[in-house]
């Protein structure tokens, strides 16, 4: 039993408060401890309990995703997310969140995020090949957001750089939502390195449990329960929640882990990452069915006179727990020792259902593991059925609510004067949330490990080329892994079901323009509170969306993470919630990554073509058209017709993979216009546009988006061929996807014609300028 003398006095509301606790979850506790915990006790319930590890507001809306397909090998539960990619190769691959971290101090917030999120994927036996990462940030207007993006840039920068991984790609936003609330979800892939795959289940009633990596402190304290509740004018007092990483001790311990997994002497691994040595310990004791004793002595730390509190819900960094064999100890040790790492026995494997924590001869933790881990509670929360009013007055918006255009000029509704097609052009392309990202991709070494085909902002999605050993004398073929994150947070705003399926059908579509064959997904659901009727009913329609969408392109989700309370609180408590944001990580597989394509155009002449569904709305609705530069987020997002989103990206990989395309860039934000004006940036090379015109709005035309539509360009001296294969390789007919050429290749100016009418006239310098100088011009 727990010794009664660690059962000390303390404050209970003050200590609930701490905690993130409720009056109701203290009387849960003790009914599952048949007593009242210490204050110790009370802050592994508070860790294990908060939304960021038991996803207590989440877990039933999570349980309806599609978590099985050819391709999975393991799903969600696990640190990680497991696929086979062919030639014998597994990926392992996972999202996570470092969004309140970020927020009261950005360079190691975000840092720690890259780090925590490669250990999720190493501890499963995989080298770490590639990162990828989704922010959002306020306004740039503000100079305190200027100031977080440059210390989240810096932290990704330093941790991935210093520790070997490229960060191959991503997508960054700007909106008010996110002034004080930035986002910061991180994505990891990795390669099998093992025979086997690590799981964290413990085994073996006696097996050693050790402690490797680095040492423990005080920082990071409570993180868990700090990322689960929302941020105040006092949150900058939580600053030691906040973990300090050392990115050279994560190069070490990945090479360490790795040595060890592969002798087969380590039965079980878990991370520690968010609530420490408390969620490692009691995980790995709840999927072994098992329980766990640990002695805190025995615990390398790099501070005196630590409580028991601050060892088990330290979150210092580059940690591991593992389940060892009894008799390779010693040599798993000397090891890690090799590495300069710690690694101390720490503890073993019991057959009590247990969490027992022992220090200085006192038991001052004893819990069942089921209570922390498996059996955790679950809010039921009622989901309105209706969309809110506010959200149905919005959908009743119309096309016919703009002004009047001519043949060559728009009025503005925001700047209140006229432009013509090529100044909004321009204007669109200078909106920092569309313009270049290269300041920020340059920081980036998005070349280490020499498996980088494209570097940032060359593709649609990023492609790692995976080495396959070949017998001699043979010629090599890489074959290669694609993946893409997104997320157009505008559309989830104004319609979270419509939003979130086109976030994880732009995802896919991303993928399918480098030639490869989206496979799984992994998601982060960065939303508000559950606790507003209106951001749960958001969180449960984007849940709803995620499963529809992934059943329909056969893209089962392999496990991610929520981040929820993300929204902010001012001095007059005025609470301004985030857009909710559920960021779609997808992967792909390609035969050869030899016969991936890029984005920009390649060759003068070049026919440009357009793939496209005739049941897949397009409109200017939410589009980024009327935000930047009517200064109106309204309308209701374009519906998307799943079937024929999936037969577009079908039909275009076939094409690639045959050779007949070689560039593919999908219209999203701006419509067709920036999407074709971004090809002749990447390229420096014009194009010579003549489409027909659809309305009686060239608006419509030019800026709408939607439509599941690519344009892609095919090479001049395969267009007779091209013609035939179209021929042959007709889509379905009872498919609405139509195919269409819309123009070639040219050597220095983007034009566009509607029927024959000039509309615009650009030189590529000036759209590379105006692209490419909007965000280092904040800088």
């Amino acid at each position: 039993m727990i010794n009664s003398q660690n059962n000390d006095l303390y404050d209970l509301s003050e200590a609930l408060k701490v905690e993130n606790l409720t009056v109701n979850d203290y009387d849960e506790i003790c009914k599952r401890l048949k007593r009242t915990p210490n204050r110790t006790e009370l802050g592994m319930f508070g860790v294990m309990w908060s939304e960021h590890c038991c996803y207590r507001n989440s877990k039933p809306l999570l349980s309806n995703f599609p978590t099985k397909g050819k391709n999975v090998l393991v799903g969600p539960g696990e640190n990680a997310g497991v696929i086979d990619v062919g030639n014998n190769q597994k990926l392992v691959f996972k999202i996570e969140s470092h969004n309140h971290p970020s927020a009261i101090e950005p360079f190691q917030g975000a840092a720690t995020g890259v780090g925590g999120i490669l250990r999720d994927i190493f501890t499963m036996g995989a080298r770490p090949i590639a990162v990828l990462n989704s922010l959002r940030f306020g306004n740039l207007d503000k100079p305190s957001n200027v100031d977080l993006l440059r210390g989240v840039v810096s932290g990704i920068a330093h941790y991935g750089n210093c520790v070997g991984v490229p960060t191959v790609g991503g997508e960054i936003d700007f909106d008010d939502s996110y002034s004080g609330n930035p986002l910061v979800n991180v994505m990891a892939l990795g390669l099998l390195e093992t025979n086997e795959i690590v799981c964290s289940g413990a085994k073996n009633v006696g097996s050693p449990v050790l402690y490797v990596g680095n040492t423990t402190g005080r920082d990071g304290v409570g993180g868990a329960s700090f990322a689960s509740s929302e941020l105040t004018t006092a949150s900058l007092d939580d600053r030691p929640a906040v973990q300090v990483g050392d990115p050279f001790v994560e190069k070490s311990l990945i090479e360490a882990c790795l040595d060890s997994f592969k002798t087969g002497d380590v039965i079980a691994a878990q991370d520690m990452g968010a609530a420490g040595l408390t969620c490692s310990s009691a995980e790995m004791a709840a999927n072994g069915n098992l329980g766990i004793s640990i002695n805190l002595d025995l615990v390398p730390s790099r501070e005196k006179n630590m409580s028991p509190y601050q060892y088990l819900l330290s979150e210092s960094q580059e940690r591991m727990l593992f389940v060892v064999k009894e008799e390779k100890v010693n040599e798993l040790i000397e090891n890690f020792t090799k590495w300069g790492l710690y690694a101390n026995v720490i503890g073993e494997v019991i057959d009590t259902k247990e969490v027992i924590i022992s220090h200085k001869g006192n038991i001052v933790a004893q819990i069942p593991t089921s209570a922390l881990s498996d059996d955790t509670p679950v809010n039921i929360r009622p989901v309105i059925n209706d969309p809110p009013v506010y959200l149905l007055n919005k959908w009743e918006w119309k096309e016919k609510n703009l002004p009047e255009i001519d043949e060559q000029q728009i009025f503005s509704l925001k700047e209140k004067k006229s432009f013509s097609y090529s100044q909004i052009i321009l204007k669109l392309l200078s909106n920092p949330s569309i313009a270049s990202k290269r300041w920020i991709y340059k920081q980036y070494d998005s070349q280490v490990q020499a498996n980088t085909v494209f570097k940032p902002g060359e593709s649609d999605a990023a492609v790692i080329r995976l080495r396959v050993q070949t017998e001699k004398n043979k010629n090599k073929v890489f074959s290669g892994v694609a993946a893409s994150v997104d997320c157009n947070s505008r559309w989830v705003s104004l319609d979270p079901f419509r939003g979130t399926i086109a976030a994880v059908a732009e995802s896919a579509r991303n993928v399918s323009c480098v030639g490869a064959e989206p496979v799984a997904i992994t998601n982060n659901l960065n939303f508000s509170s559950p606790e507003n009727e209106i951001g749960y009913w958001q969180l449960s329609s984007s849940c709803k969306a995620i499963s529809e969408a992934c059943k329909a392109l056969e893209t089962p989700v392999t496990g991610g993470n929520v981040s929820l309370y993300n929204e902010s609180k001012n001095k007059d408590n005025k609470i301004t919630p985030i857009n909710p944001t559920p960021v779609i990580g997808m992967v792909g597989k390609i035969d050869n990554a030899e016969k991936a394509i890029s984005s920009e155009w390649k060759n003068l002449n070049d026919q440009i073509w357009l793939i496209g569904s005739h049941k897949s709305e397009i409109t200017i609705a939410a589009s980024s058209y009327l935000e930047y530069f009517h200064g109106e987020i309204t309308g209701r997002p374009p519906k998307i017709d799943l079937l024929d989103e999936k037969l577009c990206q079908g039909f275009l990989r076939n094409a690639i993979l045959n050779s007949f395309v070689v560039s593919a860039h999908d219209i999203s934000d701006g419509g067709l216009a920036i999407a074709l004006a971004e090809c002749c940036i990447l390229s420096s090379k014009g194009a010579s546009i003549d489409v027909e015109k659809v309305s009686n709005r060239n608006d419509n035309l030019l800026f709408a988006e939607g439509g599941s539509r690519i344009i892609f360009s095919i090479d001049k001296n395969k267009e007779k061929e091209w013609l035939k294969y179209l021929k042959i390789n007709q889509i379905n007919s009872q498919s609405s996807v139509y195919i269409k050429k819309i123009g070639y290749v040219s050597s220095e100016t983007f034009n566009i014609k509607i029927q024959e009418q000039n509309i615009c006239n650009i030189r590529v310098e000036e759209l590379t300028e105006k692209f490419n100088n909007s965000i280092s011009g904040h800088f």
